[in-house]
């Protein structure tokens, strides 16, 4: 799908015959994204191989995080998968996946707690968390449409087309959905970190072991957010290029 608007606007919007220099936006945003994605693989698995002192699972950290924090109603289950791990507001349930839920590593906890973190935003009313919420079916929406939009334009009028505006507008959305994920998985984060060291789940070395795990994951959220900014660039121009050529 990419390449087709790739080649498409290289050869028609006076990038020359066959080359577009904004791919090259394209492909910063592949790198950032691999080596995000490699730093997080290799990290969560050295420390998946470290196992905490105190010797709980991490369902057993995140019910005594939950329970700290005064939440109640909040219940922990498994789910299949590799890090599949996640929050869901709708039925207050810590998903945590198979290799987090009954681990002792100081990463599956890190990981655990940092569900619950979550889970305490979503019990305090955390305003980015509220905001990205409501964000999610214009975002979702945004993601499916947008690109359809876009190479239906490529195909009957060109990057100046309307359709294409609107495309690029769409795709606006879910970039903004994901720079406001930033600050809610920062935080989350921060509150994992801070609650596993004070509850004495973790100490020492330990923390600094999931702290490393955690801002190494939170490296795909900013990857993922800098590669689909640098991609709306690259739409941003190529359109504005076809609308000084008219």
């Amino acid at each position: 799908m990419y390449g087709y608007g790739m080649g498409y606007g290289g050869m028609r919007y006076g990038y020359g015959y066959g080359f577009d220099p904004t791919i090259i936006l394209v492909l910063i945003g592949v790198v950032i994204s691999l080596w995000a994605q490699s730093r997080v693989t290799s990290t969560y698995n050295k420390y998946s191989k470290v196992r905490s002192r105190t010797g709980m699972t991490g369902a057993e950290a995140a019910m005594r995080l939950l329970h700290s924090q005064g939440i109640y109603d909040v219940t922990v289950r498994r789910v299949s998968g590799s890090l599949t791990d996640h929050y869901d507001p709708r039925t207050k349930v810590v998903n945590l996946s198979e290799s987090v839920y009954g681990s002792t590593s100081i990463a599956a906890l890190g990981v655990a707690a940092h569900e619950c973190g979550h889970a305490m935003q979503h019990n305090e009313g955390y305003a980015p968390l509220r905001f990205r919420s409501a964000l999610v079916p214009v975002a979702n929406f945004g993601s499916k449409i947008s690109w359809p939009l876009i190479l239906f334009g490529l195909m009957i009028g060109g990057l100046g087309s309307p359709l294409c505006q609107i495309g690029i507008l769409m795709f606006s959305l879910a970039v903004l959905f994901q720079l406001v994920t930033l600050p809610v998985e920062f935080n989350a984060s921060g509150r994992a970190v801070r609650l596993l060291d004070s509850q004495g789940i973790l100490s020492g070395e330990e923390v600094r072991g999931t702290r490393s795990v955690l801002s190494a994951a939170a490296l795909t959220y900013v990857a993922a957010a800098a590669s689909s900014m640098l991609q709306l660039l690259r739409l941003v121009i190529l359109y504005g290029g076809r609308r000084r050529d008219d």
